[in-house]
Protein backbone atom coordinates (compact mmCIF):
# COMPACT_ATOMS: atom_id res chain seq x y z
CA UNK A 1 0.00 0.00 0.00
CA UNK A 2 3.14 2.41 0.83
CA UNK A 3 4.26 1.20 -2.72
CA UNK A 4 1.04 2.42 -4.54
CA UNK A 5 0.65 5.30 -1.97
CA UNK A 6 4.33 6.70 -3.12
CA UNK A 7 3.84 5.26 -7.04
CA UNK A 8 4.38 8.60 -9.22
CA UNK A 9 1.00 7.43 -10.92
CA UNK A 10 -1.34 8.28 -7.71
CA UNK A 11 -2.22 11.32 -6.27
CA UNK A 12 -1.84 10.73 -3.09
CA UNK A 13 1.91 9.21 -4.09
CA UNK A 14 2.50 12.68 -5.81
CA UNK A 15 0.93 15.00 -2.83
CA UNK A 16 3.74 13.20 -0.48
CA UNK A 17 5.97 13.55 -2.58
CA UNK A 18 5.90 17.38 -3.11
CA UNK A 19 5.55 17.79 0.46
CA UNK A 20 9.07 15.57 0.93
CA UNK A 21 10.65 17.74 -1.59
CA UNK A 22 9.58 20.72 0.42
CA UNK A 23 10.69 19.77 3.38
CA UNK A 24 13.73 18.41 2.18
CA UNK A 25 14.45 21.99 0.57
CA UNK A 26 13.53 23.83 3.62
CA UNK A 27 16.24 22.02 6.01
CA UNK A 28 18.30 22.63 3.94
CA UNK A 29 17.61 26.16 3.16
CA UNK A 30 17.72 25.88 7.46
CA UNK A 31 21.03 24.61 7.36
CA UNK A 32 22.83 26.95 4.87
CA UNK A 33 21.50 30.00 6.42
CA UNK A 34 22.57 28.57 9.89
CA UNK A 35 26.45 28.15 8.67
CA UNK A 36 26.15 31.42 6.78
CA UNK A 37 25.54 32.98 10.26
CA UNK A 38 27.80 31.04 12.21
CA UNK A 39 30.10 31.99 9.81
CA UNK A 40 29.66 35.70 9.75
CA UNK A 41 29.93 35.59 13.76
CA UNK A 42 32.87 33.60 13.60
CA UNK A 43 34.76 36.57 11.19
CA UNK A 44 33.79 39.44 13.03
CA UNK A 45 34.37 38.29 16.46
CA UNK A 46 36.97 39.01 17.72
CA UNK A 47 38.91 36.39 19.95
CA UNK A 48 37.59 35.91 23.60
CA UNK A 49 40.74 34.72 25.14
CA UNK A 50 44.42 35.83 24.89
CA UNK A 51 46.87 32.78 25.28
CA UNK A 52 49.51 33.40 28.02
CA UNK A 53 53.13 31.93 28.47
CA UNK A 54 52.04 29.79 31.21
CA UNK A 55 49.57 28.11 29.08
CA UNK A 56 46.37 30.09 30.72
CA UNK A 57 44.33 32.02 28.86
CA UNK A 58 43.29 35.58 29.94
CA UNK A 59 39.43 36.68 29.05
CA UNK A 60 39.79 40.11 26.98
CA UNK A 61 37.46 42.86 27.82
CA UNK A 62 35.12 44.79 25.62
CA UNK A 63 36.22 48.13 24.89
CA UNK A 64 33.98 51.34 25.53
CA UNK A 65 34.52 53.29 22.67
CA UNK A 66 33.35 57.87 24.39
CA UNK A 67 34.27 60.30 22.32
CA UNK A 68 36.94 63.01 23.10
CA UNK A 69 34.40 66.05 24.45
CA UNK A 70 32.64 63.42 26.74
CA UNK A 71 35.99 62.63 28.07
CA UNK A 72 36.97 65.78 28.41
CA UNK A 73 33.80 66.82 30.19
CA UNK A 74 34.18 64.11 33.00
CA UNK A 75 37.84 64.47 33.17
CA UNK A 76 37.55 68.17 33.80
CA UNK A 77 34.99 67.96 36.67
CA UNK A 78 34.14 70.79 39.15
CA UNK A 79 37.31 72.56 38.73
CA UNK A 80 36.75 72.53 34.73
CA UNK A 81 33.14 73.80 34.81
CA UNK A 82 34.58 76.91 37.03
CA UNK A 83 37.37 77.38 34.03
CA UNK A 84 34.24 77.40 32.02
CA UNK A 85 32.28 80.14 33.69
CA UNK A 86 35.40 82.29 34.31
CA UNK A 87 36.33 81.62 30.25
CA UNK A 88 32.89 82.89 29.59
CA UNK A 89 33.29 86.18 31.95
CA UNK A 90 36.21 86.59 30.31
CA UNK A 91 34.62 86.97 26.56
CA UNK A 92 32.26 89.39 27.94
CA UNK A 93 34.64 91.41 29.33
CA UNK A 94 36.96 91.44 26.04
CA UNK A 95 33.61 92.28 24.27
CA UNK A 96 32.64 95.08 26.52
CA UNK A 97 36.08 96.61 26.39
CA UNK A 98 36.43 96.45 22.91
CA UNK A 99 32.65 98.27 22.61
CA UNK A 100 33.51 100.79 25.60
CA UNK A 101 37.35 101.74 24.81
CA UNK A 102 36.99 103.45 21.23
CA UNK A 103 38.04 107.03 20.96
CA UNK A 104 33.94 107.72 19.60
CA UNK A 105 32.53 106.90 22.62
CA UNK A 106 35.66 108.66 25.16
CA UNK A 107 34.68 111.84 22.93
CA UNK A 108 31.56 111.17 20.94
CA UNK A 109 32.22 113.30 17.90
CA UNK A 110 28.32 115.01 17.98
CA UNK A 111 28.97 116.53 21.00
CA UNK A 112 32.39 117.86 20.17
CA UNK A 113 30.45 119.48 17.26
CA UNK A 114 27.90 121.05 19.74
CA UNK A 115 31.09 122.68 21.69
CA UNK A 116 32.29 123.96 19.12
CA UNK A 117 29.41 125.16 17.71
CA UNK A 118 28.07 127.07 21.25
CA UNK A 119 31.11 128.46 21.14
CA UNK A 120 31.40 130.36 18.13
CA UNK A 121 27.73 131.92 19.43
CA UNK A 122 29.68 132.40 23.02
CA UNK A 123 27.01 130.29 24.50
CA UNK A 124 29.02 128.78 27.40
CA UNK A 125 26.64 128.39 29.83
CA UNK A 126 24.54 125.88 26.87
CA UNK A 127 28.37 124.27 26.60
CA UNK A 128 28.66 123.71 30.16
CA UNK A 129 24.90 122.08 29.99
CA UNK A 130 25.58 120.24 27.05
CA UNK A 131 29.18 118.66 28.49
CA UNK A 132 27.01 118.03 32.33
CA UNK A 133 24.59 116.02 30.31
CA UNK A 134 27.09 113.58 28.38
CA UNK A 135 27.96 110.72 30.74
CA UNK A 136 31.66 110.47 27.96
CA UNK A 137 35.16 111.30 29.47
CA UNK A 138 35.21 114.30 27.15
CA UNK A 139 31.96 115.94 28.67
CA UNK A 140 33.43 115.13 32.20
CA UNK A 141 36.46 117.18 31.52
CA UNK A 142 35.02 119.77 29.70
CA UNK A 143 32.18 120.35 32.66
CA UNK A 144 34.70 120.46 35.53
CA UNK A 145 37.24 122.70 33.31
CA UNK A 146 34.21 125.54 33.10
CA UNK A 147 32.93 125.08 36.26
CA UNK A 148 36.42 126.05 37.73
CA UNK A 149 37.19 128.78 34.67
CA UNK A 150 36.53 131.43 37.07
CA UNK A 151 40.14 130.97 38.66
CA UNK A 152 42.29 130.94 35.30
CA UNK A 153 43.95 128.50 33.27
CA UNK A 154 46.08 127.79 35.65
CA UNK A 155 42.70 126.58 38.02
CA UNK A 156 41.14 124.44 34.92
CA UNK A 157 44.36 122.63 34.01
CA UNK A 158 44.77 121.75 37.63
CA UNK A 159 41.04 120.62 37.77
CA UNK A 160 41.40 118.48 34.48
CA UNK A 161 44.21 116.88 35.58
CA UNK A 162 42.87 115.50 38.62
CA UNK A 163 39.87 114.77 36.90
CA UNK A 164 41.68 112.82 33.99
CA UNK A 165 43.84 110.87 36.92
CA UNK A 166 40.88 110.04 38.24
CA UNK A 167 39.17 108.48 34.39
CA UNK A 168 42.58 106.79 33.46
CA UNK A 169 42.35 104.83 37.33
CA UNK A 170 38.59 104.59 36.17
CA UNK A 171 39.78 102.56 32.95
CA UNK A 172 42.11 100.70 34.61
CA UNK A 173 39.40 99.61 36.79
CA UNK A 174 38.03 98.37 34.20
CA UNK A 175 40.51 96.26 33.07
CA UNK A 176 41.77 95.07 36.14
CA UNK A 177 39.80 91.38 35.92
CA UNK A 178 41.94 90.65 33.15
CA UNK A 179 44.61 90.63 35.17
CA UNK A 180 43.44 88.68 38.07
CA UNK A 181 41.79 86.01 35.63
CA UNK A 182 45.20 86.26 34.01
CA UNK A 183 47.10 85.18 37.11
CA UNK A 184 44.01 83.13 38.46
CA UNK A 185 43.74 80.73 35.56
CA UNK A 186 47.18 78.49 36.26
CA UNK A 187 46.62 78.70 40.35
CA UNK A 188 42.94 76.66 39.74
CA UNK A 189 44.86 74.40 37.09
CA UNK A 190 47.67 73.89 39.26
CA UNK A 191 44.74 72.63 42.24
CA UNK A 192 43.35 70.52 39.43
CA UNK A 193 47.13 69.06 38.81
CA UNK A 194 47.26 68.50 42.55
CA UNK A 195 43.84 66.81 42.45
CA UNK A 196 44.66 64.39 39.65
CA UNK A 197 48.51 63.69 40.63
CA UNK A 198 46.84 62.36 44.39
CA UNK A 199 44.17 60.18 42.76
CA UNK A 200 46.82 58.81 41.07
CA UNK A 201 49.65 58.07 43.48
CA UNK A 202 46.83 57.17 46.27
CA UNK A 203 45.65 54.19 43.50
CA UNK A 204 49.21 53.11 43.92
CA UNK A 205 49.44 53.07 47.66
CA UNK A 206 46.39 51.60 48.10
CA UNK A 207 46.41 48.55 45.56
CA UNK A 208 47.47 45.16 47.36
CA UNK A 209 47.31 43.51 43.96
CA UNK A 210 49.10 44.28 40.47
CA UNK A 211 48.02 47.89 38.89
CA UNK A 212 46.44 48.49 36.14
CA UNK A 213 47.35 51.67 33.55
CA UNK A 214 43.84 53.25 33.33
CA UNK A 215 43.66 53.21 37.05
CA UNK A 216 46.94 55.47 37.35
CA UNK A 217 46.47 57.33 33.91
CA UNK A 218 42.79 58.48 34.75
CA UNK A 219 44.53 60.87 37.61
CA UNK A 220 47.73 61.56 35.37
CA UNK A 221 45.59 62.81 32.37
CA UNK A 222 43.35 64.40 34.71
CA UNK A 223 46.13 66.91 36.16
CA UNK A 224 47.13 67.47 32.66
CA UNK A 225 44.25 68.65 31.21
CA UNK A 226 43.19 71.15 34.26
CA UNK A 227 46.82 72.71 33.94
CA UNK A 228 46.04 72.61 29.91
CA UNK A 229 42.65 74.71 30.54
CA UNK A 230 44.27 77.01 33.23
CA UNK A 231 46.98 77.92 31.12
CA UNK A 232 44.83 78.00 28.06
CA UNK A 233 42.53 80.70 30.14
CA UNK A 234 45.54 82.62 30.82
CA UNK A 235 47.63 83.29 28.17
CA UNK A 236 45.26 85.54 26.34
CA UNK A 237 43.71 86.96 29.63
CA UNK A 238 47.54 88.34 30.13
CA UNK A 239 47.60 89.13 26.05
CA UNK A 240 44.19 91.42 26.41
CA UNK A 241 45.20 93.14 29.48
CA UNK A 242 48.20 94.16 28.01
CA UNK A 243 46.75 95.43 25.10
CA UNK A 244 43.85 97.38 27.17
CA UNK A 245 46.12 99.15 29.44
CA UNK A 246 47.53 100.83 26.53
CA UNK A 247 44.87 101.44 24.73
CA UNK A 248 43.14 102.71 28.10
CA UNK A 249 46.04 105.61 28.59
CA UNK A 250 46.31 106.58 25.14
CA UNK A 251 42.38 107.46 24.97
CA UNK A 252 43.59 109.53 28.26
CA UNK A 253 45.66 111.02 26.94
CA UNK A 254 43.69 112.56 24.03
CA UNK A 255 40.68 112.95 25.50
CA UNK A 256 42.56 115.13 27.95
CA UNK A 257 44.59 116.83 25.59
CA UNK A 258 41.34 117.72 23.34
CA UNK A 259 39.36 118.73 27.04
CA UNK A 260 42.50 120.73 27.33
CA UNK A 261 42.54 122.47 24.13
CA UNK A 262 38.93 123.37 23.58
CA UNK A 263 39.08 125.04 27.36
CA UNK A 264 41.82 127.22 26.20
CA UNK A 265 39.80 128.44 23.38
CA UNK A 266 36.51 128.94 25.64
CA UNK A 267 38.82 130.63 28.39
CA UNK A 268 40.30 133.21 25.25
CA UNK A 269 36.94 133.83 23.75
CA UNK A 270 35.63 134.74 27.19
CA UNK A 271 38.60 137.27 27.72
CA UNK A 272 38.01 138.89 23.87
CA UNK A 273 35.06 141.52 24.23
CA UNK A 274 32.08 140.99 22.45
CA UNK A 275 31.71 142.60 18.82
CA UNK A 276 29.99 145.89 19.10
CA UNK A 277 25.96 145.41 16.62
CA UNK A 278 26.16 146.74 13.52
CA UNK A 279 25.26 150.44 13.49
CA UNK A 280 21.79 151.21 11.98
CA UNK A 281 22.57 152.95 8.47
CA UNK A 282 21.74 156.46 8.12
CA UNK A 283 18.22 157.85 6.93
Amino acid sequence: MLACLMSPGSWAGRRLAVVAMLLTALTISMGTAGAKVAYAQEGEAKPAAESTGSGETKAEEPKHQQSTLMWLIETSGMIGAFLLLISIYFVAKVIQLFMTMRPEVVAPPELVADCEDKLNKRDYNGIYQAAKASPSEYGTLVSTGLASMGGGMDEVRETIDRTGEAINVEMEKQISMLAVIGSLGPMIGLLGTLKGMIASFSVIATSDTSLKASEVAGGISEALVLTFEGVFLSVPAIYFYAVFKNKGSHLAVQVHNMAEAFLRKVHASAQRPAAAPAAAPPK
